[in-house]
């Protein structure tokens, strides 16, 4: 019986620990498009890029998000959430351009690729963001005269919805800039269409 109070002492203690040390697994997948020119290149991305809503785009960042959660009901009735740890994964999807290409359709596609992937790596900075907020908001969550933990529940899923929401609207907000008329996603792919 005492090893197991120390254990769960030791749980409880590490408990912070734990959510300060998390870390995202980020990966960066390809999918191939064809061409010997910029504007045959752009082609094929809209041909063979991930299809997100029903539209084909260049890139896209996603992620999955699964926790680690411990509700402890406390003696006083109330209920804490003790231990809160995310487990992220960010996955990225870019086009890998054919070998090969001439030197100034390599070097044209070297810009466009190099500000698409700084586009989509803003995502994923966001995205990581987002979850280490909610972290800190899940870290020793609590009410009181809640012995099942349906408050503490309730009051984290109301934050979840609020904070995907929060970051899907700001995500939507930098996309229209940078696609807008004067964006740089959108001189990025003019570039691209109108080099060689």
């Amino acid at each position: 019986m005492r090893i197991l109070a120390l254990l769960v002492l030791y749980l409880l203690a590490a408990a912070p620990a734990l959510a300060a040390t998390w870390q995202p697994v980020e990966r960066t997948v390809a999918y191939p498009v064809t061409g010997a020119t910029g504007l045959a290149l752009y082609r094929s991305i809209g041909e063979r890029g991930p299809e997100i809503g029903g539209r084909r785009v260049i890139a896209h960042t996603r992620f999955d998000l699964l926790w680690t959660r411990r509700y402890r009901p406390q003696a006083d009735g109330s209920c804490v959430l003790a231990v809160a740890v995310p487990h992220l994964t960010v996955t990225t999807t870019l086009p890998k351009a054919p070998g090969g290409l001439a030197p100034a359709v390599a070097a044209s596609w070297r810009r466009f690729i190099d500000g698409i992937a700084a586009h989509e790596r803003f995502h994923a900075r966001e995205i990581v963001a987002m979850v280490e907020r909610i972290a800190a908001f899940s870290d020793g969550l609590s009410a009181p005269t809640d012995p099942g933990c349906a408050r503490v529940r309730a009051k984290l899923q109301a934050y979840l919805a609020k904070s995907i929401a929060a970051h899907e609207k700001a995500s939507r907000d930098f996309d229209a800039a940078e696609w807008g008329e004067d964006g740089a996603m959108r001189k990025l792919a003019l570039s691209l269409i109108n080099g060689p």
